[in-house]
C-alpha cells in the first residue's frame, strides 16, 4: 500500500472567493497574493476520481490509498492544525499526505476503524500548514440497536451566534471541497442507508466556522477540533466561545463539536 501521496495546486483565488461567498462572509473576498484564511485550504488539492473508482457513498473506494477494514460508514472525527505561516493565493503550493496510523477498536456501538492522515502543505519551499486528520469508519446501522447518548454541550459561553445550514449551502460546500460523500446532499441515502435523520452538516464546515470565529479574536497558531455528534440540516447550530475553547451546540443541547484554539 502506498502510504504517501502528493498533490499540487495553483491556489486559484476564485476558489477562495467562492468559499467566501458560500459562507456569507462580510467584506471583500480574498484576492491574488492575499493570505488564505485558516482552513480555506480545504477547497484546494482536489483528487478527482472517475465514477467507477468511487464507493457507494461517493468517496473514492476503499482499498486504494485508504485501506479497506470492512467498515463502510466514514466520518471525519476531528483534526489538529498548526499554522507556521500564511498560504498566499495565486502562488503554487504542494500538499503531501501520509497515512500516519491505522487502528481497529471495539466501540460501544460496534467495531470502529481509525485512520490518521498527516497533511503537510508547502509553498515557496517553506512548510506553511501541518494538519492531522482523524477518520473513523463504522458498520452500517442495525435497526433497533441502541445508540450511545451524545454528550451535552457545556455552558458558560462568553459569546455565541446561531448558524443555519440549507441543502444549497451543504451542496456548495461539498462541491468546493470536492467531497462526494452522499450524506451531505442525498437525503434518501443519508436516512435509509447510513441511518441519519436528514442531511449531515460537514464536520469540517463546522470547524471552519469555529476557526473563523477564533481568528477574529487573534491570529491562530494552532487549532484542534473533535466531532462529537452529527448535526442535521434541519437543526440550527449555536457556535460558542469561552476563552480559547469553542464548541457547536445543537438545539436539544447536545455537543456536536468541541475545539481549542491557540493564538499567536
Amino acid at each position: 500500500m502506498d502510504r504517501t501521496q502528493t498533490f499540487r495546486d495553483a491556489m486559484d483565488p476564485s476558489r477562495a472567493a467562492a468559499l467566501h461567498a458560500t459562507l456569507g462572509l462580510d467584506g471583500p473576498p480574498p484576492k491574488a497574493r492575499d493570505a488564505l484564511p485558516p482552513f480555506f485550504h480545504q477547497v484546494y488539492f482536489w483528487d478527482p476520481q472517475p465514477a467507477p473508482a468511487l464507493g457507494r457513498d461517493g468517496h473514492p473506494a476503499l482499498g486504494g490509498f485508504i485501506p479497506d477494514m470492512g467498515l463502510p460508514r466514514r466520518m471525519w472525527a476531528g483534526g489538529r492544525l498548526t499554522f507556521y505561516g500564511p498560504l498566499r493565493l495565486g502562488m503554487p503550493a504542494e500538499k503531501t499526505t501520509t497515512i500516519a496510523a491505522v487502528e481497529r477498536k471495539q466501540g460501544r456501538s460496534g467495531p470502529l476503524g481509525f485512520i490518521t492522515l498527516c497533511h503537510n502543505i508547502v509553498q515557496g519551499g517553506v512548510l506553511r500548514v501541518r494538519e492531522e486528520q482523524d477518520l473513523v469508519y463504522r458498520e452500517d446501522p442495525r435497526p433497533g440497536a441502541p445508540q450511545p447518548a451524545p454528550p451535552e454541550a457545556p455552558g458558560g459561553a462568553e459569546d455565541s451566534s446561531e448558524a443555519h445550514f440549507t441543502p444549497t449551502l451543504l451542496f456548495r460546500y461539498s462541491a468546493l471541497t470536492f467531497n462526494g460523500h452522499r450524506i451531505h446532499y442525498d437525503r434518501d441515502y443519508a436516512r435509509d442507508v447510513e441511518g441519519y435523520g436528514g442531511l449531515v452538516v460537514h464536520g469540517p464546515l463546522l470547524a471552519q466556522l469555529l476557526m473563523l470565529r477564533a481568528e477574529a479574536h487573534a491570529p491562530l497558531r494552532a487549532f484542534r477540533f473533535r466531532a462529537r455528534s452529527a448535526l442535521i440540516d434541519t437543526e440550527a447550530a449555536t457556535l460558542c466561545r469561552a476563552g480559547t475553547t469553542h464548541w457547536v451546540a445543537a438545539p436539544d443541547g447536545r455537543l456536536c463539536m468541541g475545539a481549542e484554539a491557540e493564538h499567536a
